[in-house]
């Protein structure tokens, strides 16, 4: 094989291995499972935290304790898939302390083999009859749900697993459709859970009423995290490559890391359009392929470099359904408990929600992932802690434009946004801090992780302050996924219009309750969590300064100002600037220039300012046609206030010739 080259990490987190977050109490409860635990008695529990952390044992605890003492009949869990029902089998929690265990049926268990019809008939005889708990994926609970009447669910509690795969959009959504009907029309109580709450096409899990009515429960990554005994440190980066991506995994595949790799979907510019093919290539770059074992599938291939046999899973092949099965059963019993049972997964659509296999240190993926959901499971898959782990990678391989082709707009959009998605997990995977208000010059008397700025508004509504706790990574990711952020990312949008126009914007759409001072006051949140969590921070002496539009900051002295002056996004550009060839990079910079930015009025009003400040310094008007992106933003707008103003005065005009006829 060629030489591994190290992926170009955009993110580089540490932490501090305290076992909080891996160590039990008297109940036999991990931390978040006590938090949650702590909200039993709510009628609507939504449960955010990461893989790994115990969301499965949580709902045991919870339902149990609904059952024996809060007058509960049965409960029901629906997960996605039916691999993921094994997560709630029969569980002896007594023996680690609690009062009594989780216990289910085989029968009861309709994540097994079976017709579709016959799930349904179980689900509605369980309802009927005596026993108290049932495990089912979301689709036969949708197909009973057709069935039944909301009222059917009286005296339940649902459990959702999973969570986002929920919509607010009920048209579309008939998992969401479903939760409405049953929250509206029956007293279920109802657990919701998942480890990454944002979906992938911007569309909320729950309309803003309907989430008002659940209890949030966040177990935030960097808990998670830094509550390890193992795991120490977590790397995010991208490898670019030119021409095919078969070619190019040979230079990030580490071999001697347990990896899984995420082929890309067959109708993405990535792919080849022969899946099959693509393992083939997979394989070869490995090595030899030496035996295929009849009985797992697993197959085994001789390395090119040193002549070890590596043990690689095939999930991309599914012309023969036993085979897969028979890998899956031993992915599931065997690989999850053996190191030394598989070193290499192939996968495409599989092996990412739910997927347990504690060992895997390297998820590489290849081509930009449009949901933000989707890149949150797969790099959960690497963040398990287990024994002899101590890093954890995620590499996503993505081409780099090509002038030549037709698909340029395409591939910068697509880089731009896997990165300013990275940056995003950076800040979820970050530490959390606590903004409080500088009331005057000295006032640095401060608690740990707690920062204090001049100008800086504090929440002042319970409302805020749940956003601000439990929110914050959702409203962020519903801000990158705005169209607008990509080219705010890059610069083509100075940082007042993106921090005072955009951000609000998109806070008020979210957020339709909102007063004008909750807006802000949720507003300066986002923009002051982002920078600080992606400033570069250094130690002189006593001090700390962090880096600010190129500038180093003394950290006591940050003011709201100050900050507003930064685009927290920035860094996505600055990080792709320097890890591309500078002919893709002007390549890159061109398509930018090119996309135009529409104006609303607000926007354009804001930088007003800047425009009479642009001609004050330069004695001249800005130019539409000049090649500074920011000299040509505020030349539009001028274009755009001019037309607006000449749009009124002939309105005045019309209404004042009717007023006198």
């Amino acid at each position: 094989m060629n030489a591994i080259k190290k992926p170009v990490n955009i993110v580089n987190v540490t932490y501090a291995q305290t076992k909080a977050s891996v160590n039990t109490d008297a109940l036999g409860m991990r931390e978040m499972q006590q938090r949650v635990f702590a909200q039993r008695d709510a009628q609507h529990l939504l449960v955010k935290a990461p893989p790994a952390s115990g969301k499965s044992r949580a709902l045991m605890f919870v339902a149990l304790d609904k059952l024996y003492n809060q007058d509960r009949k049965k409960v029901i869990v629906a997960v996605p898939e039916r691999s993921i029902g094994a997560s709630f089998a029969p569980t002896a929690l007594t023996k680690h302390g609690f009062f009594a265990d989780w216990e289910i049926k085989e029968s009861n268990n309709l994540c097994d083999a079976g017709s579709s019809a016959g799930k349904v008939d179980a689900f509605i005889k369980f309802l009927e009859g005596t026993d108290a708990t049932l495990v089912c994926t979301h689709a036969t609970l949708r197909f009973a749900f057709e069935k039944l009447a909301p009222e059917a669910f009286n005296g339940t509690v649902l459990a959702i697993d999973e969570f986002h795969h929920v919509s607010a959009d009920t048209e579309s959504s008939r998992l969401g459709a479903l939760l409405r009907d049953v929250m509206n029309g029956s007293d279920a109580h109802i657990v919701a859970m998942t480890g990454s709450y944002f979906r992938g096409d911007s569309v909320p899990v729950l309309s803003p009423e309907d989430e008002a009515k659940f209890t949030p429960v966040t177990f935030n990554y960097y808990d998670q995290l830094n509550g390890y005994e193992h795991l120490r440190s977590l790397g995010i980066g991208h490898h670019f490559y030119q021409g095919r991506y078969t070619d190019a995994i040979v230079e990030v595949l580490d071999l001697d890391k347990k990896t899984i790799v995420h082929i890309p979907n067959v109708n993405s510019g990535e792919s080849t359009k022969d899946k099959l093919e693509e393992v083939g290539f997979i394989l070869d770059t490995i090595g030899e392929v030496v035996d295929e074992d009849e009985d797992t599938g697993i197959i085994s291939v001789r390395r090119n470099d040193d002549g070890e046999i590596v043990r690689v899973a095939d999930l991309v092949d599914d012309t023969d359904q036993k085979k897969r099965g028979d890998t899956l059963h031993y992915l599931a019993h065997t690989a999850s408990k053996d190191r030394d049972a598989v070193d290499v997964i192939i996968a495409l659509g599989m092996a990412k929600e739910g997927f347990d296999w504690p060992f895997a240190e390297h998820a590489l993926t290849v081509g930009y992932r449009a949901s933000l959901t989707e890149v949150i499971q797969i790099i959960g898959r690497v963040t398990r802690d287990s024994p002899g782990k101590s890093h954890a990678q995620f590499t996503n391989l993505i081409a780099e434009p090509d002038a030549s082709q037709g698909e340029v707009k395409v591939s910068v959009n697509n880089m731009l946004k896997a990165i300013t998605a990275s940056l995003l997990m950076e800040q979820v995977l970050a530490q959390n801090f606590q903004f409080k208000t500088k009331k005057f010059d000295g006032d640095d008397v401060k608690k740990p992780g707690e920062l204090k700025i001049k100008g800086f508004k504090e929440p002042s509504t319970a409302r805020v302050k749940q956003i601000v706790e439990t929110d914050l990574n959702d409203l962020k990711a519903t801000i990158l996924q705005d169209d607008t952020f990509a080219k705010a990312a890059a610069g083509s949008v100075d940082p007042e219009t993106t921090n005072k126009v955009l951000i609000p914007k998109i806070i008020r759409e979210k957020y339709p309750d909102l007063t004008a001072a909750e807006v802000e006051e949720v507003r300066q949140q986002v923009v002051v969590d982002s920078v600080i969590k992606t400033g570069e921070v250094r130690e002189v002496g006593d001090k700390r300064f962090i880096k600010l539009a190129e500038k180093f900051v003394n950290i006591d002295e940050l003011s709201i100002n100050l900050i507003d002056s930064v685009n927290p996004f920035q860094r996505a550009f600055e990080v792709m600037s320097k890890s591309v060839t500078p002919s893709v990079l002007k390549i890159i910079q061109d398509q930018i220039a090119a996309t135009r930015i529409e104006f609303t009025e607000e926007e354009a009003l804001a930088l007003f300012p800047k425009i009479q400040n642009w001609v004050k310094v330069n004695g001249r008007r800005p130019d539409v046609r000049a090649e500074d992106p920011n000299e040509k933003r505020l030349a539009a707008a001028l274009l755009f206030l001019q037309k607006l103003k000449q749009q009124r005065e002939a309105e005045k005009r019309a209404t004042e010739m009717v007023t006198d006829a």
